[in-house]
């Protein structure tokens, strides 16, 4: 599922904002994205983008929590966790306008950013690797980070560089080995 970055009719100016930084994240470096364009894309003072998220790097961490939405990514059954997290790559799949981001665009856009690593790695750790291994079991750290990183892969050269053998539909080849794998990776 994509996340739609157009302002709400009526929307929050908090959400104004936040939805502008998503939009820059995703299509910017995180160095190149400054607070005042932020500002001007949401129509507010860059005094308010301080006052609403404290400073860029918050600001940040929160666009990659509302495109990520890790919590939906552990909300299936403890039992069936790799068929879900399998579902995921092909659930976040679909159109692809000028206002949406996928989940990965902010990621790719800062991976080589030393101002946006240790953001990164705090959300990685915290919101995708611990949950997981919570959900999987005792002694699980280096398993969830496994399977984050397999699904990290698959999603950037399924959804960002489009590679043939992994652009296949839901239900199909892909998603069992994808399953069979996370659950290799689970009993091992």
């Amino acid at each position: 599922m994509t996340h739609k970055v157009a302002a709400r009719t009526g929307g929050a100016t908090r959400d104004r904002i936040l939805n502008a930084a998503i939009l820059r994240f995703a299509r910017s470096s995180y160095e190149t994205v400054g607070l005042r364009d932020i500002a001007a894309d949401a129509r507010v003072d860059v005094a308010y983008v301080h006052r609403c998220f404290g400073s860029k790097e918050r600001l940040f961490a929160e666009s990659l929590e509302a495109t990520m939405e890790p919590a939906k990514l552990f909300a299936g059954p403890a039992g069936d966790i790799a068929g879900f997290l399998a579902k995921q790559i092909f659930a976040r799949d679909g159109g692809r306008g000028r206002n949406t981001v996928g989940p990965l665009d902010i990621i790719i856009r800062s991976l080589s950013s030393s101002e946006a690593s240790r953001v990164l790695r705090e959300f990685t750790r915290d919101d995708i690797i611990r949950p997981l291994a919570e959900k999987i079991g005792q002694e699980a750290d280096t398993r969830a980070a496994v399977i984050t990183a397999l699904l990290a892969g698959i999603g950037i050269l399924r959804n960002v560089l489009r590679i043939d053998p992994l652009t296949e539909v839901e239900g199909g080849e892909l998603e069992k080995l994808i399953t069979q794998t996370i659950s290799d990776i689970i009993a091992a």
